[in-house]
């Protein structure tokens, strides 16, 4: 069982995307050799979590534009007129990244690292054209900036464990609990995690004593995904659904003696507003009712200074079918066979409201863990200075 959600080879181009939608019943690789490939497993959520998306969606286009160039090199005869034209004109390749890249950020409006890498590979791409740069330059010059995103993003999650491990124990902590909601680790990453990144490390250093997790209806990102990365790694662990988080930190028992609430973001704006899977506004709500730190774990990637507040980030609303079917395995009659079922719960007619992300205030939340540090509101304030931080890091 391996955790890794992309598999990318330089040479000779290969991208494979774990299908998380057969997780954890079935372990399936696919092949993605052009833009719209990588777009379908975004937009299907094949592959979700707000870093692997912005990751899928530049390793798509370079895999696209290195097997282009790999047959115009060895059989220019095999592309299409238009595709021929695209790789001896600059400006021709430029528009088809142009448009690749609008295309892509279509798949998944509220992940903001999904258009900072769009910005990332256009402002290289225009740089190389202004530059004179030939086509086979300017697509080397993208697959170097892919491969460094790939690299960077496993090194940030890295930090984020570190960091966020460092301003829990804060107080002199030696055991703790926490909860964690939907999947913020390798499968959501290049890996190790955001807050699951967190999890590991405590783990590793002995200072986890168990790891709650909600299912996270309606896509069960937990009970599947999560559930799938702890197993795995062998981290004392336990799924709950989504409704029982107030009542395990109403409880007494030893092992339910929450320290902290620690999500992932997919978005978060300038004063620390923070979009993230549907579900988490309440566990933040929840979490200062009770006293407990409630921690985003977050590359500095997923913040958007553009958004000056939650009220202006797009929520992206899905299919109903995702509220009102589940999957799961079947046991076929008294054999051992299974086969993976998707299965009707509410009757037909009802109506159906899917938002798959909601916006929690800064107010609510103790502290945001980038790779850079952790950032805590000044004394009093009820935001976060994102933009300030940001500055006195770079």
């Amino acid at each position: 069982m391996s955790l890794k959600a992309i598999v990318y080879v330089r040479n000779p181009p290969s991208l494979e995307i774990l299908n998380q939608l057969l997780l954890p019943h079935e372990t399936v690789y696919e092949s993605v050799t052009t833009v719209q490939q990588g777009y379908e497993q975004i937009k299907q959520m094949k592959v979700r979590g707000a870093p692997a998306i912005g990751i899928v969606a530049a390793l798509s286009l370079v895999i696209d534009l290195q097997l282009k160039l790999q047959t115009f090199n060895k059989n220019p005869n095999a592309l299409d007129s238009d595709i021929l034209n695209m790789m001896n004109s600059p400006l021709l390749l430029g528009n088809f990244i142009r448009d690749s890249l609008d295309h892509l950020n279509q798949s998944r409006p509220t992940a903001v690292n999904l258009f900072r890498t769009s910005d990332i590979l256009w402002k290289a791409t225009s740089s190389g054209i202004k530059k004179d740069l030939g086509t086979k330059q300017i697509i080397e010059s993208l697959v170097d900036m892919a491969e460094q995103m790939l690299f960077d993003d496993l090194k940030d999650n890295n930090n984020i464990g570190k960091y966020g491990v460092e301003f829990i124990l804060r107080n002199g902590d030696k055991r703790i609990s926490v909860v964690t909601h939907c999947n913020t680790g390798s499968l959501a990453t290049s890996g190790y995690g955001t807050a699951l990144g967190i999890i590991r490390h405590l783990y590793a250093q002995g200072n986890l004593l168990r790891a709650y997790y909600t299912e996270t209806r309606p896509y069960n990102q937990g009970s599947r995904l999560t559930s799938y990365e702890l197993l795995h790694d062998k981290i004392p662990s336990t799924l709950i659904c989504d409704s029982m988080v107030s009542a395990l930190l109403a409880s007494n028992k030893m092992d339910h003696k929450i320290a902290a609430i620690i999500v992932g973001a997919d978005r978060v704006a300038k004063n620390g507003d923070t979009a993230n899977k549907i579900g988490t506004y309440q566990l933040a709500i929840t979490a200062k009712y009770h006293n407990v730190m409630f921690i985003v774990a977050a590359p500095s990637t997923s913040i958007d200074l553009k958004i000056k507040n939650g009220r202006d980030i797009t929520i992206e609303e899905r299919n109903e079918d995702e509220v009102v079917f589940v999957n799961g395995l079947i046991k076929q009659d008294d054999t051992e066979k299974y086969q993976i079922k998707k299965v009707r719960v509410p009757p037909q007619g009802v109506k159906v409201w899917n938002p798959s992300f909601d916006v929690t205030p800064a107010e609510l939340i103790t502290a945001i863990v980038t790779e850079k540090g952790v950032v805590e509101k000044e004394k009093g304030a009820k935001e976060f200075d994102l933009e300030k931080f940001l500055m006195s890091q770079s």
